[in-house]
């Protein structure tokens, strides 16, 4: 396997010294599309969140400073991004706001109909069967609750194709295809917004 290619399968699951490098540069190269997506979140206030696939745990932060008396439960399966995550939010773990654990979109073991609110950043091109996983999701949130997906592609752009070639088992989902698997999975209404200059979406699901 090819220097680069190695570089970008760390974007699956960051392992090692490759993968630290490339959960620094998730921290910082995601950081418009992430703060683009947290701006759809406008008539919610969540007291329990969720964070499915944490990285290197900036999102996680951002949405505890933008929702300051909300706790945050922060998975990934990755051992090193909740290493990574661990560190970045050392201050707010030490104050019982946030917690971060390894865990599997595709065997999510947590509490059912818990989290007001779960998050999905640049994270869902790798889950193994969407419905199954937005599944998990639903079950765990409250009735009411919204699932918020944020990608930097839509699966129209060339980057995909590109991308997808390099890295096993990635799927850039065209926006119709995550509204089925969402509706099929459970959830009742379903808003999508593509920016308007880049291939960016968001996703807002309602259980």
């Amino acid at each position: 396997m090819g220097l680069l290619k190695k570089v970008f399968v760390q974007t699956r699951k960051p392992e090692g010294v490759l993968g630290k490098m490339m959960i620094s540069g998730m921290n910082k190269g995601h950081a418009k599309v992430a703060d683009w997506g947290l701006s759809h979140l406008q008539t919610i206030a969540p007291s329990e969140m969720l964070e499915v696939g944490c990285g290197g745990g900036r999102n996680a932060r951002a949405l505890m400073k933008k929702y300051p008396s909300a706790k945050m439960t922060a998975i990934d399966y990755s051992d090193t991004s909740v290493a990574t995550t661990k560190a970045y939010n050392a201050d707010m773990i030490e104050k019982g706001r946030c917690e971060v654990r390894h865990g599997d979109v595709s065997a999510l073991d947590l509490e059912s109909d818990k989290y007001d609110l779960a998050t999905a950043f640049e994270t869902i091109y790798f889950w193994p069967g969407l419905e199954k996983c937005f599944s998990n999701v639903a079950r765990v949130l409250k009735p009411g609750g919204t699932f918020m997906i944020v990608n930097e592609s839509d699966g129209t752009d060339k980057a995909s194709s590109y991308y997808e070639s390099m890295i096993e088992g990635m799927k850039c989902h065209k926006a119709e295809d995550i509204v089925d698997a969402l509706k099929s999975a459970g959830f009742s209404s379903v808003k999508t917004d593509v920016h308007a200059s880049k291939p960016w979406i968001t996703v807002l699901a309602k259980k």
